[in-house]
């Protein structure tokens, strides 16, 4: 039997007097699926990405990511979680510019204080080495390319081993060759189990990548899914 990651349930957001940001949606994620978020700008993929990671809350439904309530959780125990369960990669990457690649990726492991600072030190050698970015590990994010501080940014989102892999728009920022590497890297990493929700606008992302594509419109989720694409 699947065992479901994720289970979203009648999930509403409402933010001021405006129409809401999510409606209703629902939505289960398997263990190691591929689930790619796609609608325009303003469609709720952002929010529901957000209430997933414990960045937000629902006003209404019930939010649970591998057994846990997310959306019960106060602010010290949903940095916990995120720590824990879920890793976070963005559109600008997020790197720290006064530390090095390897002290990036190691931020994770000091924070969750969860690993031996010599195996905390393997664990991020042996990413770069995976992601193919070791021969910059003593190097600032400044001096790498937007594909390469990516692929940093992967590993650090990977670095404590969450069971949730959230992307969001990773290749917004890239040119189409550093796009299409990143796509690669994400197939490769679900492929090895990862699982993974991704947003985008880009459905030749999606399709290369995503197990399984769920369009959002006006909050709402319109297309639960697409047959799974060829890769």
């Amino acid at each position: 039997m699947t065992t479901s990651l994720i289970e979203v349930r009648g999930v509403s957001r409402r933010y001021d007097d405006g129409p809401p940001a999510l409606h209703d949606a629902s939505l289960t994620v398997a263990a190691g699926e591929s689930v790619a978020l796609l609608g325009p700008s303003g469609s709720g993929k952002s929010t529901l990405l957000n209430l997933l990671a414990g960045l937000d809350r629902p006003d209404d439904g019930t939010v649970t990511v591998d057994g846990t309530r997310v959306d019960r959780l106060g602010e010290t125990a949903a940095a916990r979680y995120r720590r824990a369960k879920v890793g976070m990669v963005f559109q600008f990457f997020h790197l720290l510019d006064d530390l090095t690649v390897v002290d990036n990726v190691l931020l994770p492991a000091q924070l969750a204080s969860t690993l031996p600072r010599a195996e905390a030190r393997r664990r991020a050698a042996g990413l770069l080495e995976r992601l193919g970015i070791d021969r910059h590990s003593r190097a600032y994010p400044g001096r790498l390319s937007g594909g390469e501080r990516q692929r940093v940014a992967v590993a650090r989102a990977l670095m404590n081993r969450p069971p949730l892999l959230l992307a969001d728009e990773p290749t917004g920022a890239l040119d189409s060759a550093s796009g299409e590497d990143v796509g690669r890297l994400l197939t490769e990493l679900n492929q090895d189990g990862q699982t993974v929700v991704l947003v985008t606008h880009d459905l030749a992302l999606a399709r290369a990548c995503a197990t399984r594509t769920v369009r959002i419109a006006d909050g709402r989720i319109t297309a639960p899914s697409e047959p799974e694409p060829v890769r």
